[in-house]
């Protein structure tokens, strides 16, 4: 997962950009949505991790990265706003397949900003930190010095508990940038109900205590208390045992790990390194040697794409309570 997991010509580009009215919310020079007068809705100011940015209409030459940024974006209906993407962790929704094959990938990871800038971006909507690095010069600074939005899944600059609202509140926030509010209504309700289906098929079932690994040798990379991941078990039919570590993600010791006495381990599944790797591994670790959860071979298994927030999340908490209690889950 990524973690946070010429000058000449980026100049003349940047020129370009701002002249054109691209981002920044200047008016569009053509489009379906171009006029002289104001837009119904419209201007939108986002106060998105830090960030204030003003739309005076909907975003036409939007760019997503990440898994999760892109997903949403697609749900949504807003392959049509878009000019490029990148990079995945997993393989698209096949409902999504036909809308992401419409949209250029410009890379298999994260583009170069000098890419990013010569698609002509509007919008950049990135899902992990990483995507704004101001180390290889993709600040959201830097973006909106050429005139260009951005935004940032709010599960990497929490202000509260990510869970279930946090959710809702992403795909209403990215639905009202784009003018589409209707879309987010729609994609909600559709999501609560596969939440409300196993919330009612667990009742009253006692929960399973859960470690997470991610990777890891050294230590363990999981999952702790701040990111959607801590929701989506409690969902399911499970108690993070890693929750009191205060940030989504975190490194703790095979020893806390032992200590903690885990009945099932959840698996993250992206990468190079394949689950039935990560599965010997954690078989043979001798600290882990007396735990419930390797004495009794007991994992389950998502990959990371469902893990963080976007529009998976639902589906995943499905298929994780029926690893976890496939007597109550079919």
């Amino acid at each position: 997962m990524p973690r946070n997991h010429p000058k000449t010509l980026l100049a003349t580009l940047a020129v370009v950009l701002l002249a054109s009215g691209c981002g920044g919310g200047a008016a569009p020079s053509a489009g379906p949505s171009s006029s002289a007068g104001p837009i119904k809705g419209f201007p939108i100011t986002v106060d998105n991790c830090g960030v204030k940015s003003t739309y005076r209409r909907p975003p036409q030459r939007a760019v997503s990265l990440n898994q999760h940024a892109t997903e949403v974006m697609l749900a949504l209906g807003l392959e049509k706003s878009m000019v490029g993407t990148g990079y995945l962790d997993d393989r698209i929704l096949p409902e999504y397949q036909g809308a992401y094959d419409s949209v250029k990938v410009l890379s298999k990871e994260y583009p170069s900003f000098e890419v990013l800038l010569q698609a002509e971006p509007d919008l950049v909507y990135g899902g992990w930190s990483s995507t704004f690095d101001e180390k290889e010069g993709r600040s959201r600074a830097a973006f909106t010095k050429a005139g260009i939005n951005t935004h940032l899944n709010s599960e990497e600059c929490p202000t509260g508990p990510v869970d279930v609202a946090a959710m809702d509140a992403e795909i209403r926030t990215v639905a009202k940038i784009f003018g589409v509010p209707e879309r987010a209504e729609q994609q909600v309700t559709k999501m609560h109900g596969v939440l409300d289906r196993v919330e009612s098929q667990l009742a009253g079932v006692p929960p399973v205590k859960l470690f997470v690994y991610d990777s890891g040798d050294k230590t363990a990379f999981t999952a702790g208390g701040k990111g959607i991941g801590n929701e989506m078990m409690r969902r399911a039919g499970g108690t993070n045992l890693f929750a009191d570590l205060d940030k989504a993600f975190g490194d703790v010791s095979f020893e806390q790990v032992a200590q903690r006495a885990p009945e099932a381990i959840v698996i993250y599944d992206y990468g190079d390194q394949s689950v039935e790797d990560k599965k010997k591994f954690l078989l043979a670790h001798p600290a882990l040697k007396d735990v419930p959860a390797i004495k009794d071979q007991r994992f389950a298994v998502l990959p990371l794409s469902s893990t963080v927030l976007g529009v998976r999340m639902p589906s995943a908490v499905e298929s994780l309570a029926r690893q976890l209690h496939p007597s109550h889950v079919k």
